[in-house]
């Protein structure tokens, strides 16, 4: 029989993991956690199995606010039988239970507000005075209260219709009161119940029916598995590297702490050291774990949440009822006989009821094609596979670690080959990675941590088959009889055949000093069309000097900055590596040596000038640029000349329309003279020979702006032609 798979959910998410148990079936067994694995992602996934016979039903409580999270990633697996439905209380149950009845959660809150909710019922009082009415209002009122204090007390005043009329009591102080109705009575009960059960309903129940083979095979066990995804703190990865004698350590061993992470003898350290890899995870679930299968993944996968158990209903446009108006006939007034207009009226009639359009058939919508069937679930990530081991102790031979996941190397799994116990609230350390890997020594010179010394690092490559997921590292030095603590260091992911630079110190011995000068150089220079088109190469070039430890040599990296549209031009040659933010250039200082290195970087860039936009003096600074090339330079000089004619004419022209100006002010002031001036006195007559004097020089100022204007009109075309002709 094909096996049969529920999958209510794959994806990850978040909840928190239950008790299951199987109930209700002819041999209803116990559902146990059986497997558990834990994800970056901040979830884990939780397996319980259990062999049932026959029809069976499995319970899992979760809490109310998990319920959405399990919806979205419960799913079962049966070997032989059949998963039916899975059923589980209504988000809601109290509203449900108030639903019907003629007073709200909230007027339970006291016993005003009850009656207040509950007019019109008939109720009866106890004690000393009996009433028998029903409910008319509750009243709340202050009083003062006996004594010279002035305190005061609120009392509710309770009116009840009688058959007397109007009767009131104090709620206060009435020994008993119930309502009359016993259905009436009931309805609290069960509100009442209904609030009390609420309360205590921290969980919600849900049953999957597990149904037994239909197929007329024999009745037997068969094994069912639920496994869901829940909420889970995040597991951490941490390290311990180990540099020993022959490891690292060019078969001398020595104090790390004191040579600052560098060998002795000034030999450049390149080697192996033994690592350690231990995953960090807490037991949260709310249950124990019990020699439980225990997995964790390390990758980056999407978690969501979705209201599952919320119900949501569908906004709808709200029509109107159509209500039939009142009618009223208007009153009758005489009619005309127009027997004429009946056989137009006819027509028109029949002329609309033609043109009317048919109805529309309705079409029948395409059947709905078939679903597919569920695909079965297999494991749900990536197959385990062993870790290589270069420990002799058991629990490190024990270490195993994972392939790449299915989807393009995603995630990456860590499997523990033995059952794992935890306590609820424990924690525990899962050894993931035991080998030997390349180790080199280096001192990481970057400027942003610090300015004057590098920091003693060490290179790590990762020649296994197994990524390692990022987390701190701890570096020991076994060089001498006992280990010693050198520093720690942050490890970012490390993808097999791949390497990081670790650092854990700060190296004293080594100084470095740096100078930066900006620089520029033209590498090409066009004329055409009155635009002078420069190629520039700008330079930044920052020289470091390096000076080295006094005892031992130094393999120094420096990290120099990298800037977006600049490229590296020096150091030359395939030795430098480049990250993100920078470019790593490595230097071999020897043991009191003092080495300098120059980062050059150059971004192209081209200048374009409009020469017809620059003045005579602007064209010949440009000219004078030693960089450009002498055609160049000739080029502009000429332009430079032609430029400084046509300004001389143009000046020329300015000087001409001033002096006209002037004198036209001049005439303008003889003439308002000579109006209060005696006619034939001397005076008059020597305005009159200044205002023939002044128009004869606007005569000549008249023919020399025509002439000077000429000239500058053929200046400046003799610069426009020449300008156009210039293609260099």
């Amino acid at each position: 029989m094909t096996r049969a798979i529920l999958l209510a959910s794959t994806a990850l998410l978040m909840a928190a993991p239950a008790a299951f148990a199987a109930t209700g079936g002819p041999t209803g067994g116990q559902l146990a956690l059986t497997r558990v694995l834990l994800s970056t992602g901040g979830v884990g996934y939780f397996e319980y199995e259990a062999t049932v016979s026959g029809d069976a039903d499995l319970s899992l409580e979760v809490r109310r606010d998990q319920v959405d999270d399990v919806l979205k990633s419960i799913v079962v697996y049966d070997d032989k039988g059949g998963v039916g439905t899975i059923a589980l209380p209504g988000a809601e149950p109290l509203d449900t239970a108030f639903r019907e009845l003629p007073f709200s959660a909230g007027d339970l809150t006291s016993p005003a507000a009850l009656l207040n909710a509950m007019r019109g019922a008939e109720v009866t009082t106890g004690g000393s005075r009996q009433l028998t009415g029903r409910l008319m209002s509750v009243t709340e009122e202050t009083v003062r209260l006996p004594g010279n204090d002035g305190a005061t007390t609120t009392r509710h005043r309770v009116t009840l219709m009688t058959s007397e009329g109007l009767r009131q009591l104090v709620l206060e102080e009435a020994d008993a009161l119930r309502f009359t109705d016993p259905a009436v009575q009931a309805q609290i009960d069960r509100a009442l119940s209904a609030v009390a059960d609420n309360a205590r309903r921290e969980r919600r129940r849900l049953t999957v029916h597990s149904r037994a083979p239909q197929d007329g095979q024999a009745a037997g066990e068969r094994r069912v598995r639920v496994g869901y995804v829940a909420e889970m703190p995040l597991w951490k990865a941490t390290y311990r590297l180990s540099l020993g004698t022959g490891a690292g350590q060019n078969g001398e061993g020595q104090n790390a702490q004191e040579q600052n992470g560098q060998g002795q003898n000034g030999q450049a350290d390149k080697g192996s050291g033994a690592l350690q890899g231990w995953a960090v995870l807490e037991n949260l679930s709310g249950e124990d774990w019990s020699n439980v299968d225990l997995t964790v993944v390390s990758g980056n996968p999407v978690t969501l949440r979705q209201a599952l158990y919320t119900p949501y209903f569908v906004e709808r446009p709200e029509v109107p009822v159509e209500v039939l108006g009142r009618v009223l006939p208007s009153a009758d007034e005489g009619a005309v006989t127009l027997d004429d207009a009946r056989p137009a009226m006819r027509s028109q009639s029949e002329a609309s009821r033609a043109g009317a359009p048919p109805a529309a058939a309705m079409a029948a919508p395409p059947p709905m094609p078939d679903a597919p069937a569920p695909a079965p679930m297999g494991e749900p990530l990536a197959k385990v596979a062993p870790y290589g081991s270069a420990a002799s102790t058991p629990a490190m031979a024990a270490v195993r670690g994972a392939e790449a996941g299915a989807a393009e190397g995603a995630q990456v799994l860590f499997h523990y080959p033995q059952p794992v116990s935890v306590p609820n609230g424990g924690t525990l350390m899962m050894p993931i990675a035991a080998t030997s890997l390349p180790v080199e020594r280096v001192a990481l010179y970057q400027p942003a941590a610090d300015a004057r010394h590098p920091l003693a690092s060490l290179r790590l490559r990762n020649d296994g088959d197994t990524a390692l997921p990022p987390g701190l590292l701890t570096f020991y030095d076994r060089g001498s009889a006992n280990s010693a603590y050198v520093g720690d260091a942050r490890m970012a992911t490390l993808p097999a055949g791949e390497s990081r630079l670790l650092s854990f110190a700060v190296d004293q011995a080594v100084t470095v000093d740096r100078e930066e000068k900006p620089s520029r150089r033209l590498s090409r220079a066009t004329l055409a069309d009155g635009l002078l088109t420069l190629s520039v190469v700008d330079r930044q070039s920052t020289t470091y000097t390096v000076a080295g430890a006094p005892d031992a040599d130094r393999d120094v990296v420096i990290e120099h900055p990298r800037r977006p549209g600049w490229e590296l031009a020096e150091p030359a040659g395939d030795k430098a590596e480049a990250t993100a933010t920078a470019y790593r250039l490595p230097l071999a200082v020897p043991a009191g040596k003092t080495l300098t290195l120059t980062a050059t970087l150059e971004r192209p860039r081209q200048e374009r000038i409009v020469l017809t936009d620059l003045t005579a003096d602007q064209i010949a600074a440009r000219a004078s640029a030693p960089e450009l090339p002498a055609e160049v330079r000739q080029a502009l000089t000429t332009l430079a000349g032609l430029r400084a004619a046509v300004a001389e004419k143009e000046r020329r022209i300015a000087e001409l329309e001033r002096e006209r100006t002037e004198r036209i002010a001049d005439q303008d002031r003889l003439r308002e003279n000579l109006k209060a001036l005696p006619a034939g006195s001397d005076l008059h007559k020597r305005t009159l020979a200044k205002m023939a004097e002044a128009e004869s020089r606007l005569d000549a100022l008249a023919r020399d702006l025509t002439a000077a204007r000429n000239e500058a009109d053929a200046a400046r075309q003799t610069l426009r032609e020449r300008v156009k002709a210039m293609v260099i």
